[in-house]
């Protein structure tokens, strides 16, 4: 299953539980893609290795997610020879943000790996 929203970066610590980051940002046109995609991560886990529970309590895997909307402002910037002057702008749609973490065991880090084609 190709991912189009979340990009996952991985680390392990030294008793081999993995750790799979990633963060998307998404305008409220998009949200509902990206909140998909994160359901689909989260209920091929649960599908395949039952409910969150961190391998160090005797799971498989574990997951945190969390969210934030900023509104942006673009800043109008202007230089002159040592001077920058900043000056705001009309603000932009709300953007939401998504951060997801999945941790588990090795095989869980395996199987994850291979439904999502990650490297």
């Amino acid at each position: 299953m190709a991912l189009d929203w979340l990009e996952f970066d991985y680390s392990e610590d030294a008793e081999g539980i993995g750790s799979f980051d990633a963060m998307a940002a998404a305008a409220p046109a998009q949200l509902p893609a990206l909140q998909a995609e994160v359901v689909r991560v989260l209920d091929w886990a649960h599908r395949g290795f039952g409910a969150p529970l961190a391998p160090e309590e005797g799971g498989d895997w574990h997951y945190e997610l969390q969210a934030v909307q900023e509104v942006a402002t673009p800043l109008a910037v202007d230089y002159a020879p040592g001077r920058l002057q900043l000056g705001a702008g009309a603000a932009g749609p709300p953007r939401v943000t998504l951060s997801l973490t999945l941790g588990g065991t090795r095989g869980f880090c395996e199987a994850f790996r291979q439904a999502f084609d990650l490297a």
